[in-house]
């Protein structure tokens, strides 16, 4: 059993969404079953909005699941559990502010020491406990970690090990009697009988604290695999609460979904990510053993490439299923070279046969207008250009280049696209006609 645990905290990033899909993948490979978990015990924080949002995007993604849990539907679980450690005295009440711990942190660091919290609150006696409470503070509560090393074998970093002094005891419940990651991740891990999981390496400190708790549960160890980190060109992290390269934005710039499942799965890795396989092949392909240890950087630049490349391969009966723009495949074999998105699509469709195109007016010789629409055959078909452009050039002076630009430009308002033999036989006489009279101006000089 696998799972995918979102924060409902902002909109799906590409780091998120690629922890989802190298789950997703291994879990099909492997005959895994796969559910969501949605971590909304953050009660400041969680929107329903980015529920909504996460859940439309694993459909974008293709991404299916068993279930979906909530762990704002499950404090009682939590608050259980959290009772037995108590009793077991397993955990133990602090009274630190913040603003404490952040200077203790600094003082460590200054010291060359690492920033480990120092136990200062089990040197607490029941007098000063009760003393805190009777005035008013509320505790948070620690995990007390015991002294015996912990030690696994990660599935992409291999041998991992914590000394007792190397990892701090995490805090579990907040003041406010919030449940945490550490306790609420490892209650539904344990519960919902998880045997993998997958994230990112920074979450690597916290499986150490987090294999101490299973076993305090007596609950069975899950293998761990963490995955380096995603980074922008720049070097900077990738956070939802930024709204950095999110799933949004690459529905925005009309991405193929199946080309960031290549990229996600592929970046960091051996694999080529120039191919753009189907969910089959990448199930069929998917191993571990493929993942660097290093941190991968994610170029969007790449994406846009790829994403363009993959629309220039599909064949007409292929471009149903990926856009319901409606389109006769003549039109698609003459464009497809020169279509990146499926905006440019849309744009080719309404400058073919809308005349929607820039008004910008091109100027001609009176002579040379003329000869235009003179010379242009009645019968208009893949040879009219070469005839048309050939019978201008013997008879008026003018560089061939020149002339094919202008002419491209009054009739499509672009300076480049496709083969204009081909783009010509989409018009008829009249329309030529008509859009180099709209799109000209003329001049005696």
């Amino acid at each position: 059993m696998l799972r995918f645990a979102p924060s409902p905290t902002g909109n799906l990033h590409a780091g998120n969404a690629r922890v989802a899909i190298l789950n997703y993948l291994y879990a099909k490979k492997n005959n895994l079953n796969f559910f969501l978990r949605i971590d909304d015990t953050d009660h400041e924080r969680s929107e329903q909005k980015f529920v909504d949002s996460i859940l439309d995007d694993l459909e974008w993604l293709k991404i299916e699941y068993k279930k979906v849990v909530r762990q704002s539907e499950r404090l009682k679980v939590y608050r259980d559990v959290f009772e037995q450690l108590k009793q077991k005295e397993l955990i133990y009440p602090c009274f630190e502010t913040l603003d404490e711990l952040s200077l203790m942190r600094k003082v460590q660091l200054k010291m060359g020491k690492p920033p480990v919290y120092d136990r200062s609150s089990l040197k607490l006696t029941k007098k000063e406990i009760s003393g805190f409470l009777n005035s008013g503070l509320s505790p948070h509560w620690r995990l007390k970690l015991d002294d015996k090393p912990t030690r696994w074998k990660d599935l992409i970093h291999g041998d991992i090990n914590f000394d007792n002094l190397s990892v701090s005891d995490p805090v579990i419940f907040r003041s406010d009697e919030m449940p945490l990651f550490t306790i609420t991740s490892v209650v539904d891990d344990s519960e919902f009988n998880v045997t993998h999981i997958l994230r990112g390496d920074d979450h690597i400190t916290n499986t150490a604290a987090q294999i101490k708790l299973f076993s305090y549960i007596d609950a069975p160890i899950p293998k761990f695999g963490h995955f380096p980190l995603m980074r922008t060109k720049s070097g900077d992290g990738l956070s939802k609460r930024l709204n950095s390269l999110s799933i949004k934005e690459f529905k925005s710039k009309k991405i193929i979904p199946i080309v960031i499942t290549n990229y996600l799965n592929k970046i960091g890795t051996s694999l080529s990510v120039d191919d753009a396989d189907d969910l089959q092949t990448l199930v069929k392909n998917f191993s571990l053993s493929v993942f660097s240890k290093n941190s991968v950087l994610f170029d969007i630049d790449d994406v846009l490439r790829l994403n363009s490349k993959f629309i220039k391969s599909l064949s007409f009966k292929e471009l149903k299923s990926f856009t319901n723009i409606t389109i006769e495949k003549e039109f698609w074999e003459i464009f497809k070279e020169n279509i990146d998105t499926f905006d440019d699509l849309s744009e080719w469709l309404e400058i073919v046969y809308e005349g929607k195109h820039s008004k910008q007016k091109i100027t001609l010789a009176t002579e040379l207008f003329d000869l235009l629409c003179e010379s242009l055959p009645n019968e208009i078909n893949s040879d009219t250009w070469s005839k048309w452009t050939q019978k201008i050039l013997k008879n008026f002076e003018i560089k061939s280049k020149d002339l094919y630009v202008n002419l491209r430009m009054l009739l499509t308002g672009k300076k480049y696209g496709p083969s204009m033999n081909q783009l010509l036989t989409l018009l008829d006489r009249d329309e030529i006609i008509k859009r180099i009279n709209l799109n000209c101006e003329k001049t005696t000089n």
